[in-house]
């Protein structure tokens, strides 16, 4: 006859593998998921001043890394222009920015923050889609200097304000890729300016190669300038404005494939910046 005494030690001998006889499970401790770190994007590269203090001007990237080009676009429209929007001119260029996508070409577009207002929905496309990126070019396209092209005078107490104003209309617009670079209207510049705008943070970028679009009505002979001029790491300067450049788009379907040819790679500023400072 087996006692209940051993009944009970056999059936807590048995259950011994898995719960202490006599108790309840131990609870489980609830297994925590362990998911990857999310680590912030690396700021866009940037120069430091130089040596007497001034604010950096990039104007090409190395020439002896590759053959690598960056095309440029400016888009520009003035403080004072809006009247002329109203009356149906167009500063924009949509056919020029889907070509570029069509043709998969990174860019760099220097807006100024008259032409965010203006055309908020395209300055946000352009600054969120993977292939562009969007640098300053002012905010009213005045000039930074006395006699440039004709261009009204900003005071020198208004320029850094002007980039600024310019940073926040991209803002405003929804415009995500945003980097810290800016291009004088017109290239105009001096040692008094770049020493005033050194406080603003950003690296200055003019280029090495004019294409010569602006007011031409050739395209080809646009793209044979560009391509009599190109060399590795070259800025190439255009324009993203249809009243003021009617053959860009044209001479960009001429000019990538061409450089391609040749064995160019296409890139944005910010990555010849960061081939210099590496």
């Amino acid at each position: 006859m087996i006692t209940p005494a051993r009944r009970l030690t056999a059936v807590c001998a048995l259950g011994a593998a898995l719960t202490a006889c006599g108790t309840a499970p131990a609870p489980q401790a609830p297994q925590t998921v362990r998911r990857p770190a999310l680590t912030a994007p690396s700021p866009p590269p940037t120069l430091a001043p130089g040596p007497a203090g001034l604010t950096p001007v990039f104007r090409h990237g190395p020439r002896t890394r590759g053959r690598t080009v960056a095309l440029t676009f400016d888009a520009d429209m003035t403080a004072g222009q809006g009247g002329r929007a109203a009356a149906g001119e167009r500063f924009d260029n949509p056919r020029l920015v889907a070509a570029l996508r069509r043709l998969k070409v990174p860019a760099t577009v220097f807006m100024t923050g008259r032409w965010a207002e203006e055309y908020p929905a395209q300055a946000r496309a352009i600054g969120r889609h993977p292939l562009f990126e969007v640098a300053n070019h002012s905010y009213s396209h005045y000039a930074f200097t006395d006699d440039c092209y004709g261009l009204p005078a900003l005071p020198r107490k208004r320029m850094r304000a002007d980039i600024d104003r310019a940073f926040a209309a991209f803002r405003e617009a929804g415009v995500r890729k945003i980097v810290p670079y800016f291009r004088f209207p017109g290239g105009c510049h001096d040692r008094r300016v770049l020493k005033a705008l050194v406080p603003a943070g950003v690296t200055v970028v003019q280029w090495d190669v004019v294409s010569g679009d602006a007011f031409a009505t050739d395209a080809d002979a646009v793209a044979q300038q560009v391509l009599d001029e190109v060399r590795p790491g070259s800025v190439v300067v255009m324009h993203c404005t249809r009243s003021a450049a009617p053959t860009t788009e044209r001479a960009v379907r001429r000019i990538v494939p061409k450089l391609r040819e040749r064995g160019y790679r296409f890139v944005r500023v910010s990555e010849l910046i960061g081939a210099v400072v590496r």
